[in-house]
């Protein structure tokens, strides 16, 4: 059974029992709390906790999902995969643990037909009902049916949120898959016993502290893996064999000049085989490499996939060729492979070409450390160490621990993470101060009271409402008084929440008793709008009527600025390529950013052009449409997805002309002149295949061009020129420059020559090489090596120890000539031996070391004491 039918039987059984079949969602989970989505139960987490009502009681799904938790054992099983589909069933309050686990052992043993006596069952320890429904009501020998503890039968989604005990359907491949022991049975660590379906009976919520609480109702949320149950149908030995697997490997096996059936190289076939799934889907839905959050898991996904390659002999860059091959196994079910297939093998090209250089310089540097190590006699690679390859040189810390592993040493894992978490606290504190944090419990009760808030902003800024409901921090609290940070839920509001990169709306709402002046409008879960603000004269009450007016003028200007990314958008596909894609932006009140998928950055030709279109477009005076229709439609009218966006069955398009068509549920302008103009301010490269467009429009732009057009002016009355003329004044202005600045190098050039012969004069010898020892003033360590060059060029024998003393830093530089280099004379150890005295440290070679160093004070006493260094080092030749 091919995996194409396994997915359809799956889905088309449930739906035969009332279960209506949802798509998968991306691997972007709309969860802050999690990464990546790890399960088919992800996208319903709010209908588990109660936070919203499902669209039907009984739902199915084929998720596409990636895990990393197992990515070390990934290639070193059969069965380890980070990139699977999970074939899901869920129920949210209706059926229970009867109905799942009969449809579960209906469906394996008479839909897919697997033998009944080669199936085994786990249940969590103090499970009395499912214990009895697997016996009594299935009829599995109770010597089949196996008790666990939490860590193998109590599933969770993260540390915390809905959880429950499970029972997992295992399958016996036979004795052949086992480790010969007598006892081997379900639980072994061998490959006889094969994880087919995990039910589980969700029915607790974990918080933070560990401590769990009934939900609201009793869920189902099973998981099988697609993956392992076509490895059991299609007789295979090896999930890396099933039909969506084999081609990849297959292609892998062409690349390689020599094949041979080594452990080793079968370990890292099937790590580059997963790894290239993951990334693929990955970059299909969004994700794009980075050092941050999911990007940086799919930057370690990519190169521990180059690292595998390279392990097998293959040189050249190769994962795109791979990533094709994914796109064309699985593009007939995924059909969003197909549509981004150029963009994602770019990227995957471009992050490898990097990656390549990254390999080297990090490689090199971390042999460098373990040869230290070695000399040393430690085994314990330091956590700053790690660090600094990981942040200065993108070199991952899993791969340094891979290295290091084989080398026969290990990382500070500890102290890196120590780093790390220093990194993300950061990162949090920012997020938060932006973000609600309202408390889960109260979350709860306002979804239980209130309904979804009513937007009437797209064509009202003021409308009367209702104040449902008044927060402050993590309390409903009935009143709010004059100087109290509040946030209000309305009935209905005109406001905009931050949404879609648009920037929340401000304004204030009036009330007979009170006035509040809003500073911020979020999006809550659920539909939720919740406006931040201050009470800023007497009192506001839950369930007062009051008047919510937004502040039009700010409004008017975000509105420009939003439908100017619409333009931006076009026109950069227009003039860079139609590769490009939306992959973030900020529409505020003064200015817009837009950030987007790219491999290089824009000439200046490029960005005038852009932004001489969009503003050609902004004159002709172009109707702005935004109206509502299906998902279906809007793909059909080939209306552009923000790429990574989810959308639900319904959209928003925008429509500007007959040129633009995206999906937008944002405020905007009702005809293209309203913008006024458009200013590009500059563009810049945020990451790996990543640039960004920073623009102005209307007011804003205005202010630019003035600004810049005063700069003009002042150049122009300081360089007693006209404007139109400037360019070519600073050029003769720079050319003069210059030659001036080339003068003054061959003065100083002179200079120093002349330092360097009256050295040379005053040079002690002993045993025929001139020793000269001497601090330079007004010079640099650059100087010193000139002086060092001449005099090698002048003396037939010598050795020199020069200081200097450079913005406020002291510097020493030892050298000498070939002859005494070949006779043994070496100026690194010289260096290291008078580094000290400056509080500093150096290195360098035989021929020419050099230090920096704190203390200056002490650089004569430096220059002295290498002075009787190279005269003992001298004379002990002699005696040689």
């Amino acid at each position: 059974m091919k995996s194409k039918e396994i997915r359809e039987k799956y889905l088309y059984y449930f739906k035969a029992k009332k279960h209506k079949i949802y798509p998968s969602s991306s691997l972007i989970p709309d969860d802050p709390t999690l990464l990546l989505t790890a399960a088919g139960m992800v996208q319903f987490k709010p209908y588990f906790l109660g936070l919203s009502k499902p669209k039907a009681g009984r739902i199915t799904t084929v998720q596409k999902c990636v895990r990393t938790s197992d990515i070390d054992i990934v290639g070193t099983t059969t069965r380890h995969l980070t990139f699977f589909e999970m074939l899901g069933n869920f129920s949210f309050g209706d059926y229970y643990k009867k109905e799942a686990i009969g449809w579960a052992w209906e469906l394996l043993t008479e839909g897919f037909g697997l033998e009944k006596e080669k199936l085994w069952i786990t249940i969590y320890k103090d499970d009395k009902e499912a214990f009895e429904i697997w016996k009594n009501s299935i009829g599995v020998p109770e010597g089949k049916i196996v008790r666990m503890g939490e860590e193998d039968n109590f599933w969770k989604a993260g540390s915390t949120g809905p959880c429950g005990p499970c029972s997992e359907i295992l399958y016996d491949l036979g004795e052949e898959f086992g480790c010969n022991d007598p006892k081997c049975s379900v639980g072994c660590d061998c490959n006889r016993f094969l994880e087919v379906w995990n039910l589980v009976f969700m029915e607790m919520d974990r918080d933070e502290d560990g401590s769990c609480k009934k939900l609201p109702q009793k869920n189902i949320d099973t998981g099988m893996g697609l993956e392992r149950i076509a490895l059991i149908l299609q007789g295979k030995n090896d999930i890396f064999e099933i039909d969506i697997m084999a081609p990849i490997i297959k292609e892998i096996d062409k690349l390689k000049i020599e094949i041979d059936k080594s452990k080793k190289e079968e370990i890292s076939k099937r790590v580059i085989c997963d790894h290239i799934r993951a990334v693929t889907f990955l970059i299909s839905d969004g994700v794009i490499p980075s050092n941050e959050s999911r990007g940086y898991v799919l930057r370690r996904l990519i190169r521990r996939a180059i690292r595998h390659g390279k392990l097998i002999g293959i040189d050249k860059p190769f994962l795109s060729g791979l990533g094709e091959s994914v796109i064309k196994t699985m593009e007939a079910t995924y059909s969003d492979l197909k549509e981004n297939k150029d963009y994602i093998l770019k990227t995957i090209r471009s992050e490898e070409d990097g990656f390549n250089k990254t390999l080297s310089q990090g490689i090199q540097i971390l042999n460098k450390i373990i040869s230290d190590l070695n000399k040393k006699n430690e085994n314990i690679i330091p956590a700053e160490e790690v660090f600094n390859l990981y942040d200065t040189y993108g070199f991952p810390v899993e791969l340094t621990k891979e290295i290091a592993d084989e080398e026969g040493l290990k990382i500070d894992e500890n102290g890196f993470l120590n780093h790390m978490s220093k990194r993300k606290a950061v990162s949090k504190e920012g997020w938060e101060e932006k973000h609600f944090v309202t408390g889960k419990e109260v979350l709860k009760n306002i979804l239980g009271k209130v309904e979804e808030t009513e937007f009437i902003g797209y064509g009202e800024h003021k409308a009367q409402v209702r104040i449902l409901k008044i927060l402050k921090g993590a309390e409903i609290i009935k009143k709010a008084k004059k100087g109290e940070k509040v946030e209000i839920i309305l009935d209905k509001t005109s406001f905009y929440p931050e949404m879609g990169g648009q920037i929340g709306d401000t304004g204030k709402i009036f009330a007979k008793k009170g006035e509040v002046i809003i500073k911020d409008t979020q999006n809550l879960t659920g539909g939720i709008i919740v406006h931040r603000g201050e009470v800023i004269r007497g009192e506001i009450e839950e369930n007062m009527e009051a008047t919510a007016k937004v502040d039009r003028k700010r409004r008017r200007s975000i509105c420009s600025n939003h439908t100017a990314t619409h333009l931006l958008h076009w026109a950069l596909r227009l003039v860079a390529g139609s590769h490009i894609k939306q992959a973030g932006s900020m529409v505020g009140s003064e200015k817009f950013r837009f950030d987007f998928t790219h491999f290089q950055s824009l000439t200046e030709e490029e960005l005038k052009k852009i932004e001489n279109i969009i503003n050609l477009k902004i004159f002709d005076n172009h109707p702005v449409r935004a109206y509502e229709t299906s998902i279906e439609y809007a793909k059909e009218i080939g209306a552009i997805a923000i790429f990574g966006e989810k959308y639900g069955d319904y959209v928003r398009v925008l429509e500007i002309g007959n040129f633009s068509k995206e999906l937008c549920g944002g405020t905007h302008v009702g005809n293209t002149s309203e913008i006024g103009i458009l200013k590009i301010i500059s563009e810049t490269s945020i990451g790996s295949n990543l640039r960004r467009i920073e623009a102005v429009t209307s007011n804003s732009a205005l202010s630019h061009i003035n600004k810049e057009e005063d700069i003009l002016q002042k150049l122009s009355k300081k360089l007693k020129e006209k404007q139109i003329n400037l360019p070519k004044k600073i050029e003769t202005i720079l050319n003069e420059l210059k030659e001036k600045d080339r003068t003054i190098e061959r003065l100083k050039s002179n200079m120093i020559k002349g330092i360097a012969k009256g050295f040379a004069k005053e040079a002690d010898t002993v045993n025929k090489s001139k020793l000269i020892a001497r601090i330079v003033k007004d010079s640099n360590i650059e100087d010193l090596k000139i002086i060092s060059d001449y005099l090698k060029k002048e003396l037939k024998s010598g050795a020199f120890v020069l200081g200097a003393v450079s913005d406020d830093k002291p510097f020493l530089l030892v050298s000498a000539t070939s002859d005494l280099i070949d006779d043994g004379f070496n100026s690194k150890e010289i260096i290291s031996e008078i580094s000290g005295i400056i509080d500093g440290g150096g290195g360098g070679k035989p021929e020419l070391a050099q230090a920096g160093g704190r203390n200056g004070q002490k650089l004569q006493e430096a220059v002295e004491s290498g002075f009787q260094l190279i005269k003992k080092a001298i004379r002990s030749r002699q005696k040689r």
